[in-house]
């Protein structure tokens, strides 16, 4: 298995027959949403960060698209088209099965919170991600973060928009996944509370973690302060960089079976 991480929280899982693209945002630099803070930190339209050299190389062989919210840095008006032209067999969240079809995507397969349908040739759950901390959660709509069990590969937990839960917890301590994916970022607007988890939480995570941990959702929109510098040096100190992958963007891990 290759996984090509792209930009943000965009990233590619191929396997031997499957190329499986994962929130796509594929706008050129600023043509993807207005600019999510003003006073936080400088007001730049988003990405601030063009894609990668060769990422639509990759991404041009998608067979499948698996989508965990609607938030335009994870499905952005770029994507739409790119799935929409192409066709491509789309799986989401149920909850938002109705909204992507009248955008004219072809939803294949819906998913529900902690029920087990089969995926690919293997299975897949549904897991309740919790987009920030307190009311800011509620503005933010539903996410779903995703358990996944392809056949002859490493299981693999895309835990989306999320602070460190109860079911966050549950999936890296009792399903144990052998690659768990966390969105770093440590995103916030000028108001509310932060919409994604905290450096002590993203620790928490990875210590849980039974085996590897990437890393994603960093320095590609605005309202993400934290930098893979800060994450680097943190879990060096820590003694945890052989466990921890931050990729760069168009960086692609292998991982052995």
């Amino acid at each position: 298995m290759k996984i090509h991480h792209i930009r943000n929280a965009t990233l590619v899982i191929e396997t031997a027959n499957r190329v499986i693209l994962v929130d796509p945002m594929l706008g050129k630099k600023g043509e993807s949403a207005p600019s999510f803070v003003f006073f936080r930190s400088k007001a730049r339209r988003n990405p601030i960060v063009d894609l990668p050299d060769g990422a639509m190389g990759i991404i041009q062989k998608t067979t499948h698209c698996l989508l965990t919210h609607l938030h335009p840095d994870h499905l952005d008006g770029a994507a739409i088209k790119f799935l929409r032209d192409k066709k491509i067999p789309t799986i989401c969240s149920a909850k938002d099965e109705n909204v992507l079809r009248k955008k004219g995507l072809n939803i294949i397969q819906n998913v529900e919170y902690w029920k087990e349908s089969a995926f690919l040739g293997g299975k897949i759950q549904g897991i309740p991600a919790v987009h920030g901390y307190g009311y800011v959660s509620k503005l933010m709509g539903n996410v779903m973060g995703f358990y996944i069990e392809l056949p002859n590969e490493k299981t693999i937990y895309l835990s989306a928009d999320t602070i460190y839960t109860k079911d966050v917890h549950h999936v890296l301590t009792d399903l144990k996944p052998d690659i768990a994916v966390v969105a770093g970022g440590a995103a916030q607007f000028d108001i509310f509370k932060p919409v994604l988890m905290r450096k002590d939480e993203i620790e928490s995570f990875v210590q849980n973690a039974p085996y590897e941990v990437i890393i994603n959702h960093l320095e590609a929109v605005n309202h993400c302060p934290m930098s893979r510098e800060q994450l680097r040096k943190e879990f060096s100190t820590m003694a945890l960089s052989q466990k921890v992958h931050i990729p760069d963007d168009g960086e692609v891990l292998t991982i052995n079976q």
